[in-house]
């Protein structure tokens, strides 16, 4: 018996007891129009409409390749097409599969093609775990269309999948789920003669809580529903209680709302912390961040803000650590990023703290802003121009490098404000060098002191 991705008997089962199969599972969308996100695959006229009958013309079908995060829908795309087309759909895991079980697929398509013209859909789950040789073993297959292939895998598949496999397939990248669409499942289950048939109610603060838990992950949260509601009705309840789906789960509910002011409060909180050295403390909020499912690129902008504003030349490698992190975090998101944050984090609360670059540009700004400005001394303006030594631009300007010690002891700033001086460096850490070095510089500029 060939394999198949749902067994005829657990389709007859589930027709007689629904409930005998996982919330997930019975809530699959039905067609292509039930499917909630990616409906930037879905246009009309895409490989998926194609797939499942929806196109017409010469060109036929195409195999694709699903790439993207789990629970965001590439078995329920593949399951949406085994219901809707005409074609044969066989169904392999590249987990238990091997060469073999390929072979057998492709030998049946192709007597089901010379047979009775019965095209075949083989979807491939996990094709990432499938070896050189094995991937290698699809090839003629697809390229002479015995088969249109549907692979699936959360690996990038220009790392994971052969590169004669990959230009014989069309790339569909599937992008993680908002909060919108698993707000739109998980109120669809609560309802839907097919989900809990409006056994149990979810109050707005649980919602927004599983929300959190389920990560843009719909089959995760889909069944955390599923147990909460079970543990609700247990109880006698027909509303799904905060603690009632803290207690299922196993998961304490962060009191953090990202658009309110929890959101303001933790933030400024974590960067308090760290300017105030306290390393453990700002683990806490940054841990009350990742948990309440905040966005990375923010905390990053906020480590980057305060690499300048807290540490600045006191450690001049905190504005690299920081940055580095920021990058770090818009290649690999959660949850591995949160190693990337708590290693920043880490290392701006406990590097040497001045806000001697902060205080300094804000003095000239104040300044600039009060009117303190006046025109560029003349032997600094530009020369480069036709006419400009008439008017006595860069005249008696005096080029540093000629000098032994690269310092002339000429005027920079504009008359108003030639003994101004906005930095006032710290000896914390390294900027102590810079202190020293800003000492002896005005020194030998022949500055007077302010």
């Amino acid at each position: 018996m060939e394999p198949d991705l749902f067994t005829a008997a657990a389709e007859e089962r589930q027709e007689k007891e629904p409930s005998s199969s996982p919330l997930a599972v019975r809530m699959r969308p039905r067609t292509l129009d039930e499917v909630v996100g990616q409906q930037h695959l879905l246009k009309p006229g895409s490989p998926l409409r194609r797939l499942v009958g929806e196109a017409s013309g010469p060109a036929g079908p195409s195999s694709v390749l699903l790439w993207g995060p789990p629970g965001t829908g590439k078995t329920t795309l593949a399951y949406v097409v085994s219901k809707a087309t005409d074609a044969r759909f066989v169904e392999l895991s590249a987990i238990t599969a091997g060469v073999k079980e390929v072979r057998a697929v492709i030998d049946g398509a192709r007597r089901a093609s010379g047979g009775y013209g019965k095209e075949t859909v083989l979807f491939l789950d996990e094709i990432h775990r499938f070896s050189k040789a094995q991937q290698d073993s699809l090839l003629p297959a697809v390229e002479n269309r015995w088969v249109t292939l549907i692979a699936a895998t959360t690996e990038n598949p220009y790392f994971s999948v052969i590169s004669p496999l990959l230009s014989r397939s069309l790339l569909l990248t599937l992008e993680p789920l908002t909060d919108d669409d698993i707000r739109s499942l998980v109120r669809r289950a609560l309802t839907d003669e097919r989900g809990l048939k409006e056994a149990v109610t979810l109050p707005e603060e649980t919602e927004r809580h599983l929300l959190r838990i389920a990560g843009g992950d719909a089959r995760r949260a889909l069944t955390a529903l599923e147990a909460a509601a079970g543990a609700a009705l247990d109880k006698g309840e027909a509303e799904i209680g905060l603690t009632t789906l803290e207690e299922t789960v196993d998961r304490a509910a962060v009191k953090y709302d990202r658009d309110g002011d929890q959101h303001y409060d933790v933030a400024s909180a974590l960067i308090k912390s760290i300017r105030g050295s306290d390393v453990d403390a700002a683990l806490h909020y940054l841990a009350r961040m990742i948990e309440a499912g905040e966005d990375p690129r923010f905390i990053a902008r906020r480590l980057m803000i305060s690499a300048s504003e807290d540490i600045g030349l006191a450690d001049p490698t905190a504005l690299q650590t920081a940055v580095a992190a920021a990058q770090a975090v818009a290649m690999i998101g959660f949850p591995e990023a949160a190693l990337t944050l708590s290693h920043a984090t880490i290392a701006l609360a406990l590097a040497p703290k001045s806000n001697a670059a902060t205080t300094a540009i804000g003095a000239a700004l104040e300044d600039v802003r009060k009117g303190h400005a006046g025109p560029v001394p003349a032997h600094l303006r530009d020369s480069h121009y036709k006419g400009a030594t008439k008017l006595g631009h860069g005249q008696g300007y005096v080029y540093p490098h000629d000098l032994p010690e690269g310092i002339a002891a000429q005027q920079y700033a504009p008359d108003e404000l030639k003994d101004r001086e906005y930095y006032e460096p710290t000896r914390h850490g390294s900027e102590a060098r810079y202190a020293d070095a800003v000492e002896w510089t005005r020194k030998n500029l022949g500055r007077k002191r302010s």
